[in-house]
């Protein structure tokens, strides 16, 4: 009589499969089906509140936490997850609504720089009441401490197994031009 021994999976290495079967789909289909509703609420609470977007709430939110409250437009849509010609549209509506100033480089006359404005910095403080009420609301009080500790370490572990864009150097531009 042979046995085999199955080797079971790790925590931080899940076993690979070589299909899909309908009954692991489940979590699949729920991640995708509440994260659109999750961010169609949040994005209709700031709209209706604020007259901002949750992709313009984002976009603020990057700025004012990045070195001198500015970055590079390819890193801001990286940060953002949206095309170039995604952020330069999305920018576009903010310098108009005085949320965001566009700037060369310089140290990179290639380089474009969105930065936040004063503008900017009082109307994502306005909206930030508003979207962390929705998140706790929405997501936080619907799951334990100990089930938020388990999302964040597995969807860490997807984010992470993923190959992308990464925010490298040139996410910043220095005020300083080289000698």
């Amino acid at each position: 009589m042979t046995s085999q021994i199955a080797t079971p999976a790790t925590p931080t290495a899940p076993a690979r499969r070589s299909s899909v079967d309908e009954s692991s789909l489940g979590a699949w289909r729920a991640f995708i089906g509440t994260h659109a509703r999750l961010l169609h609420r949040l994005d209709e609470e700031l709209q209706a509140a604020h007259g901002l977007s949750l992709a313009e709430y984002d976009a603020l939110l990057q700025l004012v936490g990045a070195p001198e409250r500015r970055l590079r437009m390819s890193a801001l849509a990286d940060r953002v997850l949206l095309s170039r010609s995604g952020i330069t549209r999305l920018v576009d509506r903010m310098v108009a609504d005085g949320m965001v100033e566009r700037s060369t480089c310089p140290t990179d006359a290639r380089g474009l720089m969105a930065t936040i404005t004063p503008q900017g910095v009082s109307r994502l403080r306005a909206a930030s009441k508003t979207h962390l009420d929705g998140v706790r609301r929405y997501f936080l009080d619907m799951v334990s401490p100990d089930e938020q500790a388990v999302i964040e370490r597995a969807l860490g572990r997807v984010s992470d197994g993923m190959t992308g864009a990464v925010i490298g150097a040139d996410s910043v531009c220095s005020s300083a031009v080289e000698a």
